[in-house]
Formats: structure tokens, sequence, C-alpha cells
């Protein structure tokens, strides 16, 4: 397995990329290219034509999302045909449907609305409430903090003060309602979250569909 990279030229980016170079050689994988694409950047072919011409038959891409979908838009009229893989942000679901693209492959850590859970009618029912313009599928996130913040406050109780609230956020468990693939669980040492959980999905001809159902990974 030959492998690029492709990073926008951000710190965040650049460093998650340069990480996965390297882990990947631990994996077995043989990388190749890794190309670093300045945030103005207005065409990508020179980018991706030494993507192209390294050879990989992956791509890897971990960045805001204009980086990774241009990248491979331009990879894909130079003709490239590899596997292109990626993060999934709040636009993937849109994104999945209008590429059409069977080899291009999104790591998600929450839900697409495809999957019509209870949850998801209510946050859509919502945003249509409240006359939104922006789309259910792009609220996963804000839902999500309002759920943990809704805990905080429950689990602190009425007469809530700091210490109180301090003291709920040292055991806490949000359930994610089936919007992540388990519940956000908090400790007096981590904050964070305890475990990941990660899904793939990909358009498969006709639809988005799942490559691989939910991964847990320790947070350590």
């Amino acid at each position: 397995m030959k492998i690029g990279f492709s990073a926008m030229a951000i710190p965040l980016s650049r460093g998650e990329m340069d990480y996965a170079m390297d882990l990947s050689k631990e994996m077995g994988m043989t990388p190749v290219n890794e190309e670093v694409i300045p945030p103005a950047t207005a065409d990508y072919t020179p980018f991706a034509t030494k993507l192209r011409d390294s050879d990989p038959n992956w791509v890897y891409s971990w960045a805001p999302w204009v980086t990774q979908v241009r990248t491979l838009e331009a990879l894909r009229k130079l003709g490239w045909q590899g596997d292109y893989i990626a993060w999934g942000h709040l636009e993937t679901e849109s994104e999945l449907a209008r590429l059409k693209d069977a080899q291009f492959y999104t790591v998600n850590s929450n839900s697409l609305f495809q999957e019509d859970l209870p949850i998801q009618r209510e946050i859509d029912a919502a945003a249509k409430k409240a006359n939104s313009k922006y789309p259910g599928p792009s609220m996963t996130e804000g839902w999500i903090a309002g759920m943990t913040i809704e805990a905080e406050l429950k689990a602190a109780g009425a007469s809530v003060d700091r210490a109180k609230l301090r003291s709920a956020m040292e055991n806490l468990e949000i359930d994610t309602k089936g919007l992540r693939g388990g519940p956000i669980v908090w400790t007096k040492t981590n904050h964070f979250r305890t475990h990941l959980y990660y899904r793939v999905y990909k358009w498969d001809g006709s639809k988005i569909a799942r490559v691989e159902d939910w991964k847990t990974y320790e947070v350590k």
C-alpha cells in the first residue's frame, strides 16, 4: 500500500499528517508524499499533480473540509483513480451525495443523518421550528454540547454552585442517544472523554453506506 497525504498549512493539520506518515511506516505502508497546501489556495492542481506523480494507491487527508475535498477533486481531474480517505466534518453527508465517488471514504465521530435516529429527527424538528438556515446534519456537534451542559446541570442539582458543578463534572456520563458510538464519560482527571468512537462511510453507487461500524479507542 503506497499512501500520500494532504494537509492544510496550519499547525494542527500538518502535525497530524506528519504523525500519520511516520505511523504508516510502522503499519507496513509505504508513504510516498505529503503535500502541505496553503489555506488561501485557489488552484489545487499543482499539489494534486505532485501527489499523483508519487503514484499512491491511497491518499489520506486530515484538514478543514475545503483542503480535503478540493485535493480529491483535483486528483480526479488529473485522472487519478485511487482510494481517498478523509476526516468526516459536518459537510460530509451532503458532500458524499454530491460527489458520488465510490472510492471516497470518510472517518466520522458522529452518525450521519441517514441513520434516521429519533434524536436526529428531534434535531431536524428543532431546526425547522427555529427557521434555521442550517440543516440538521450541521448541528450535531452543537447539540451534543447542549446535551453535555444539560447533563452537568442536572447532576449538580437545583441549588448548583461552582463546587457542585465541579463535582458533577468529575463523574459524568452523557448518553449521546446514538449520535456517537457510545456515551461521553468524564472523570476527575478527564474532562474530554475516556473513549473515542469512529465509523467509516462512503458512497456505494446509489446511497451513502457504512464501510466500518463503530470502532472504539481508549483515550490514554
